[in-house]
């Protein structure tokens, strides 16, 4: 069983930045892709970022450009890190854990943007 963890989250002014970091229970090595969701109340989850063990990342169109998913194998740790912010991207945020049979996910970081 995976556990992770997210940390970082916290109220911003509109065009400022965050960073999210996930440390996972186990080597994430060994996970083959590491992803952040994003929900708000009364709406489903949505893809906010993905990255592979092997490095190559998949960005959600919405934060193309603004989002920056990494991942620090040696802390088995990932991160998003959050630049000119929008009141939009208000949120809960999630880590997720990727395998081909199973995924794993945190218990959430309340994000919140201010205008």
């Amino acid at each position: 069983q995976v556990q992770l963890v997210e940390s970082g989250g916290g109220l911003v002014q509109s065009g400022g930045s965050l960073r999210l970091s996930c440390a996972a229970s186990v080597s994430i090595n060994n996970i083959p892709a590491m992803a952040w969701y994003r929900q708000v109340p009364g709406k489903q989850r949505e893809l906010v970022a993905v990255i592979s063990n092997g490095g190559s990342t998949t960005y959600a169109e919405f934060v193309k450009g603004r989002f920056t998913i990494s991942r620090d194998n040696a802390k088995n740790t990932v991160y998003l890190q959050m630049n000119s912010l929008k009141p939009e991207d208000t949120a809960v945020y999630y880590c997720k854990s990727i395998f081909s049979s199973s995924s794993h996910w945190g218990q959430g970081t309340q994000v919140t943007v201010s205008s």
